[in-house]
């Protein structure tokens, strides 16, 4: 068996959330995941069936974000998994509702860092073995990174 890492693109601006899940539902089960967390939230999603068709499944709200979501799942060509490309909102607000989703094994990333997904591939298909989200750590932060974390949480609105 060979690894290989898939380099994923993301535009400026643009979150992304790399999933695992199963069944035909998950596309329209992911929409509204998204939409009932965030109605002003644009994005597009596309996850890839593992059976019978083998088709990608698609649904969002922002043509060009569906579209790198669809071309995005044919490159990583794995199948039963699912991406989700958000713009105007953050992953944060919407894992809760995505890791309740009936159909959805796992999460493997949620982040606006450079990414590559890390695949194998055997006579049955793809599949997704982990992935490599942003850089690596440079160092421990210092009371001055930790006070300046602390503001940019504040000035973000997540903490009071």
């Amino acid at each position: 068996m060979e690894i290989n890492t898939i380099p994923v693109k993301i535009p400026e601006g643009v979150n992304v959330i790399l999933g695992h899940s199963h069944f035909i539902k998950t596309a329209e089960d992911l929409y509204e995941a998204l939409v009932n967390g965030c109605p002003g939230v644009k994005f597009g999603l596309a996850f890839s069936e593992a059976s019978q068709e083998c088709l990608i499944r698609w649904e969002g709200n922002d043509d060009e974000l569906t579209k790198l979501a669809t071309d995005t799942m044919m490159e990583i060509g794995c199948g039963h998994s699912f991406i989700i490309f958000l713009k105007d909102a953050y992953p944060i607000n919407f894992l809760p509702a995505i890791k309740n989703v009936p159909e959805v094994v796992r999460i493997f990333c949620a982040t606006a860092n450079p990414i590559q997904v890390v695949v194998t591939r055997s006579e049955l298909g793809g599949a997704i073995v982990g992935v490599i989200d942003g850089y690596s750590p440079k160092g421990v932060e210092n009371e001055n990174h930790k006070n300046t974390r602390k503001k940019f949480l504040r000035d973000i609105g997540y903490k009071l």
